[in-house]
Parts: structure tokens; sequence; C-alpha cells
């Protein structure tokens, strides 16, 4: 991991990225026979005990360590991609709750995140709220002490197994007139625990990477004021403060498969066999392995300048959105030469590539699909 020499880190990020990827190749172990459930909590559990989710979430007076975040998430989805999604989810999930929960709403939750002892989902997409988030419709009705739920998720990752869900609805603060686009304004937030009365898990969604995903039902699904975060009608505000910094860590996600793939395809390049010679000694292969050098490198610097920013106290919006959309795309690219590297056996399940091929997908549609950061980095710089 030479990019580690770069200014963007402190020691201690040199120090935990180096005992990652240590403890990932002695200790990390993923069941790929159990079913995506069973691995999940195993590995919730796993980097619980080992000690990394405490950097998925920020400590008492603490801030998001985002360089950490994104070193973590790039070190463990060159190992596994389940790996990291376990990880990033345990973030994405609680990561509301670190930047705007009330003391009493932090103690409760996040030291068992740290701990792997429950998992976190992050509930903000709807059938037709995805890339257009304030088109949601998902409303919860103040009563009492209380706010009912009504509405649908969909495509939650750790939908069905997560023991709490953070999650937005309208409660209406300032919103326009009935009949008018309402935009992004009387949006709220509230965590929101697994099996109480009216909610329901609606379908389980099967993609191409296995992940466990799902669509939520909310049906007068009583939630307690208490279990609101942050000011009500500042939900749409956390949701993309919490973007920004895990919209990161998918590009570091990224940027860690794209290093597997790149690293695989040198390897192979030089074992095999071709026209006499070996599949290394083809300038065109060179080329190839040239250009997939020089996007995982051009990514890089992206991502930690976004991360290195937040760290510093900066807004990142457009910064972040190009360290995914670079990084993400870049590594769609890096891993379809890696399998071209491999031939047959690149489509072959059960092969590393084949297995990056399949994560890789995902990524460009999560959190903010590619079009939606192109739209992000033009408005931010037509603000110039």
């Amino acid at each position: 991991m030479e990019h580690l020499d770069w200014p963007f880190f402190d020691a201690k990020h040199r120090e935990l990225a180096a005992a990652l990827d240590a403890w990932c190749a002695e200790h990390l172990h993923v069941d790929h026979d159990a079913d995506v459930d069973t691995q999940c909590r195993a590995l919730v559990a796993q980097l619980g005990a080992a000690g990394w989710l405490r950097h998925a979430v920020a400590g008492e007076g603490e801030a998001i360590d985002t360089r950490a975040i994104c070193l973590i998430r790039e070190t463990l989805a060159a190992h596994d991609g389940l790996a990291d999604f376990a990880f990033a989810m345990q973030g994405l999930g609680s990561g509301a709750i670190s930047l705007a929960g009330t003391a009493a709403q932090r103690a409760h939750y996040l030291p068992r995140v740290a701990r792997g002892e429950v998992l976190a989902a992050f509930a903000l997409s709807e059938p037709e709220a995805g890339s257009d988030v304030a088109a949601m419709q998902c409303t919860a009705t103040a009563e009492g002490d209380d706010y009912l739920l009504n509405g649908e998720k969909t495509w939650i990752s750790n939908g069905g197994i997560a023991d709490f869900y953070v999650l937005f609805a309208r409660t209406g603060e300032g919103e326009a007139a009935p009949g008018t686009v309402r935009g992004s304004r009387g949006i709220s937030a509230f965590i929101v625990d697994a099996g109480l009365p009216g909610f329901e898990i609606a379908e389980r969604i099967d993609v191409i990477a296995p992940h466990p995903l799902a669509r939520l039902r909310f049906t007068n699904c009583r939630v307690p004021k208490r279990q609101m975060l942050g000011a009500p009608g500042e939900g749409f505000k956390l949701a993309m403060r919490t973007l920004d910094v895990f919209r990161t860590s998918v590009a570091a996600a990224a940027l860690g498969f794209a290093r597997r793939a790149l690293q695989e395809g040198l390897a192979q390049a030089k074992a095999r066999p071709m026209f006499g010679a070996r599949l290394a000694d083809l300038p065109l292969t060179q080329a190839k392995l040239a250009d997939m050098a020089c996007t995982v490198e051009a990514s890089a610097l992206l991502v930690y300048r976004a991360a290195w920013l937040r760290d510093q106290g900066r807004t990142i919006t457009k910064e972040a959105a190009m360290a995914k959309l670079m990084a993400t795309e870049g590594a769609q690219r890096v891993i379809d030469a890696a399998v071209q590297l491999f031939g047959g056996r690149g489509v072959r399940r059960g092969e590393i590539v084949e297995s990056l091929y399949r994560e890789i997908r995902a990524l460009r549609i999560y959190e903010g699909a590619s079009e939606v950061q192109q739209l992000i980095i033009g408005r931010e710089l037509l603000k110039g």
C-alpha cells in the first residue's frame, strides 16, 4: 500500500491500515457456503470482536475519522467484498447517530454497533425516490408522544437482518403549499427498532453480488418522539452529511476492488504463456496494465483528498462526488480489463476477478448513481 506514504495520512492511519491488512491475511474468514444473512452476522461479530468496528462510529467527544473508514474499506474490499459490506453498513447505518444523536441515543446504540452486537441499516430510498431523494413519500405523523410511520422503503442494505434502521420520513415542517413540489423540506430522521408493530419486511431482494437487501413497509408504525434524530425537518441535511462521509468510503471500497484486480491481472500476465512468451511480454498487455495502474492511482488521489478535506472540517459535497464517480467507474474498467487478461477463466464462477466483477457493478449505483454524482459536481461547479 504505497499510498500510505502520502501526506494525507497521519501515523495512526498508516499503522491502522498495516495492522488490518495483516489481520485480514491471518484471521478474516468468510464462509461463502453459508447463506448471506448468516455470513453478515458472523462478519459483524468477527469485526466487532477484533476492534475494527469501533472505527465505524464516533466515540464520545470524537468526530468521525473519514480517512480511517476509507482505509478500512479499501483494505477489506481487497480481501473480501462481503467483509467490506458488513463494516460499511455498521458505519452508514449508525452514521447519523454519530453526527446528530443525543447523549442517550449515542449511549444506547453506538457501543453495541462498535462491538458487533447489533446490525445497523440506513433507510432512505423508496420505490419512487431513489436518485431523487427529495421525492420521498414515506410520512411520519405526530400523535401524542409518538410519530406514526406510513410508507415503504426499498433497496435497503441489511434489510431484514438489521436490529435498527435510521429512517427518513416526511414530517411536513416548512413545506410548500399543497399541490406544489415539496422538495427536501419537511423531512426528519428517526431511529426505528426492528420488530415494532406495523413494521414488516415486505420483500427480500436478490442482487448479482450476494448482499442482504429488502423492501420495508410501515403501516401506522408507532415510534416514540425521543427516537427522532436531530431537529424536526432537518433530516435531509442530516442524510446528506452522512452520505458525504460514506459516499467517499464507497469510493474507497471501489479502490480496494480495483487494486485487487490489478494485482490479480499482473500475476496472471506474468504467469500465462502466450505465443511462445508470456502474456506480460505483449505490448498490448503492457499498455492495458499501464491504463489500469493509472486509473487506480488517480482514483486513490481523489478518494483520500476528499477524506482528508472532510477531516479538516471542510464541506466536501463536490469532492466526495468526484471521488465516488471516478473510483467506481474506474474500478469497473480496471476489473473488466483483469477479466479480459484471464480469458475464459475470468468469467468462471469462483475466480477472484469474476467475484470482483459482480461486486463492483452495484457500487456504481449505491449511495447515488454515477449520473447523480455528475449532476452534483456540475451543480457545485456552477455555484462558483
